[in-house]
């Protein structure tokens, strides 16, 4: 594999928060908060660039 794009952020979260990203790493199965942050950012990216590709429809 090779390298990834990757740069380290350090972020401010409730403690609910963090519950909340451990327990979707340990769904996902990487136990990796990073790796959390960055499928959820990914995936509401892509939500949002859909709609507005319907809205252009429209």
């Amino acid at each position: 594999m090779g390298k990834k794009n990757m740069r380290r952020i350090s972020i401010l979260v409730t403690a609910q928060t963090v519950h909340n990203l451990e327990r979707l790493a340990d769904m996902d199965g990487s136990r990796n908060v990073g790796k959390v942050v960055d499928k959820l950012t990914r995936e509401k990216m892509l939500s949002l660039h859909v709609g507005k590709r319907e809205r252009l429809r429209g």
